[in-house]
């Protein structure tokens, strides 16, 4: 089979950068895909020597595929029908669903022939040539990219994210004649916007790469455009003894604006660094694409590192006009920060009237009494001061009243730190300011002082309660105001920050913070529930068993640190030797207690015992209740399970030895009381038969 190399390039007006990647790796998805169906059953064997490559830059998304086979192999058809004993009536006349078969197929019941006892229809399909297929396929790659809207252009009906300039479409030396987005596919891409805004002609699909770079200067692949900015970006650092700070968000979003990158270094006033760090990082981000850099010690330095598009006969020129587009960036950033100061954050309380938090919730000032209420129920609960935690979450939500915030979103929190304490506010309630947004995201550092702590889950607290209140809790896979992050930071805060306090409890506290909410009977459990669901993905992250969380998740347990000493205490007991024989024994006793009209007794009666097993038995269960208890008084789950892990024989020779379904009911109920006995102390950790 003849193989040949694949190209297909769109050349476009800038794409969006934040979405470049996306649109990549659909097409790629989605061609391949394409093309393995066409192939069927030999696909493995075609794409075993291909080699896929995507490339994505500013102005054109492209795939290659190289020692791809040119011809789609002939082929059988074959569609069984009825079967041949009923396909004709006693007269050998077709019945009505050998006639229907033969329709589905396209054909007479005469081109029918039987196989293997059913009546068939083979066809063979002849090879055809791979070129004939690829236009269909990737139109339809393109229509199914991730385009939330296409545009229009020109007197164009065709539509896509951006104006589609030329389409190059190639099986080895030769174009595929097609039209694409309202072009007909060519051999000519073209080069770089400055350095060569000239048209490529490709002889061969292969040479594609080759001469972009070398022509058209262009880098067409966007990992190696990525890695050649880090790379500079990191060496412009260290020639001013800095160290560059490359945040991956912005290196894929400046990856995805230049197709020849150069990294240039610039320098800024040093008055500016007066201002919080962070904001003139936002601002340099933000608005310029700007790379910052920070001194051995993490400080930030007056410079950034900017990448351009072209490599300038003059860079100085190009840095000179970088710094004055950068020095009223900053300068907004320190008039912004100089005039917030002006007002306390304490003088902005009454302004959060005036912004609605959610149109059946209130207000931020609502919200904010609510917060500081639970707050301080919180501090109470652990012994904390109660007046801070109070004050910290009155202040939280004020500087998003600011200037600064308001320009910088992101700023939100770190400037109510800033602001706090220029103020005069007591450090602790100052840095809760911003510890009340932590944890941000997956992985990220937990709020470390007391308010901060009160703070960060009363806040999620009260959003959670609240929009479940009003019927408004996640569905599917929307969650507008992402309460499943929310409740994985509470957890984490409580399990992490090992704090001993009841889920029930806190959520009943918020929702009698709210005013008439509509769903408001059963409200503390269905929002107990949904957090406690969320330990399920936690534990599989950990890579422990969900049996394991099923088996403390029966039980209920509603707080959290409770739950995690339980889930961890059960992974341990499942890699000891007599897991598993209990883990059964404790279904086998689940099953028969479940089948009993009535429930077992609570207390065993010695006199009834009758079988040596049993009086081993029950003298196990009696000496682990005593042994127990001060374990579970203390949350020790895992010695706990040690313990009920050595009653393994004596369980096993139990069921071995005595019929616990004896004809004497006060014999047979005496045994279902031990056998009660057993799972109780059990279930004082976990259910241990979900382990079965």
């Amino acid at each position: 089979m003849a193989t040949q190399d694949f190209l297909f390039e769109l050349g476009t007006e800038e794409l969006p950068p934040k979405a470049l990647t996306a649109l990549s790796a659909s097409m790629e998805s989605d061609i391949v895909s394409g093309i393995r169906e066409l192939f069927g059953k030999q696909a493995d064997s075609v794409f075993a020597d291909a080699t896929v490559n995507t490339y994505a830059a500013p102005r054109r998304l492209a795939i290659t595929i190289s020692n791809l086979a040119d011809e789609v192999p002939s082929s059988t058809f074959n569609m069984q029908g009825p079967p041949a004993r009923i396909a004709f009536d006693d007269e050998g006349k077709p019945t009505k669903a050998l006639e229907g078969f033969a329709r589905k197929c396209g054909t007479t019941v005469e081109q029918l022939e039987e196989i293997d006892g059913k009546m068939s229809f083979r066809k063979e399909i002849p090879a055809k040539a791979l070129s004939n297929e690829l236009p269909a396929i990737v139109e339809n790659a393109m229509h199914k990219l991730p385009i939330p809207k296409r545009m229009r252009w020109g007197a164009s009906r065709a539509e896509f994210v951006r104006p589609v300039k030329w389409v190059v479409m190639m099986l080895g030396e030769s174009v595929i004649d097609c039209e694409i987005l309202g072009l007909k596919a060519d051999r000519i891409t073209r080069g770089h916007r400055f350095h060569h805004n000239h048209d490529i002609e490709l002889t061969a699909a292969g040479e594609y790469l080759e001469n972009l770079e070398s022509v058209g200067k262009v880098i067409a692949d966007f990992e190696e455009r990525s890695e050649k900015i880090r790379a500079q970006v990191e060496a412009e650092g260290q020639l001013i003894n800095a160290v560059a700070q490359i945040d991956e968000d912005l290196l894929d979003e400046v990856t995805a604006l230049n197709e020849w990158p150069v990294a240039l270094t610039g320098r800024f006033d040093e008055r500016f660094l007066d201002v919080p760090a962070q904001a003139l990082i936002s601002s340099m981000k933000e608005h310029q694409k700007y790379f910052h850099v920070t001194d051995a010690e993490g400080q930030l330095m007056p410079y950034f590192i900017t990448i351009a598009n072209i490599e300038s006969k003059d860079p100085a020129q190009v840095i000179a006009g970088n710094e004055r587009v950068i020095r009223p960036r900053l300068a907004d950033a320190a008039f912004f920060f100089e005039t917030d100061k002006k007002r306390t954050l304490e003088s902005r309380i009454d302004d959060l009237k005036n912004i609605v938090f959610q149109k059946d919730l209130g207000t931020l000032h609502d919200k904010a009494v609510r917060v500081a209420s639970l707050a301080k129920h919180i501090a109470a609960a652990l012994g904390q001061d109660e007046a801070k935690a109070e004050r910290a979450a009155m202040l939280a939500k004020t500087d998003l009243m600011t200037d600064m915030v308001f320009e910088f979103t992101d700023l939100q929190g770190l400037m109510g730190y800033h602001y706090a304490l220029n103020d005069g506010e007591d450090e602790a309630v100052a840095k809760a300011q911003n510890e009340q947004y932590m944890p941000r995201f997956a992985g990220d550092e937990l709020p470390v002082t007391e308010p901060g702590i009160a703070v960060a889950i009363a806040d999620r607290l009260d959003t959670l309660v609240g929009l479940f209140g009003i019927n408004q809790p996640p569905t599917g896979s929307k969650d507008p105001f992402a309460l499943r992050r929310a409740s994985l930071g509470v957890l984490r805060i409580l399990v992490e920050r090992e704090l001993d306090l009841d889920l029930a409890d806190l959520i009943s506290v918020a929702a009698n913070n709210h005013n008439d909410l509509p769903a408001r009977d059963g409200l503390e459990d269905k929002v107990v529930d949904f957090m406690l669901d969320r330990f399920r993905a936690w534990y599989e992250d950990e890579g422990i068993a969900v049996e394991v969380y099923l088996s403390v998740h029966a039980l209920r347990p509603t707080r959290p640190l409770e739950f995690n000493q339980r889930v961890q205490a059960v992974s341990h007991f499942r890699t000891l030797s007599e897991a598993e024989a209990l883990a059964a024994a404790n279904k086998r006793v689940a099953n028969i207690l479940s089948k009993q009209d009535t429930e077992a007794a609570d207390s065993v009666s010695e006199t009834l015992l009758q079988e040596d097993a049993e009086k081993a038995l029950a003298a196990a269960v009696a000496a682990k209740q005593t042994a127990l208890a001060p374990l579970v008084a203390e949350g020790n789950f895992k010695a706990v399970l040690e313990e009920l892990a050595e009653l393994r024989p004596t369980v096993d020779t139990f069921f071995d030895d005595v019929m616990v379904m004896a004809d004497d009911e006060a014999v047979r109920n005496n045994r279902l009381a031990l056998l009660k006995q057993l799972r109780s102390l059990f279930l004082g950790v976990a259910d241990i038969s979900a382990l079965s």
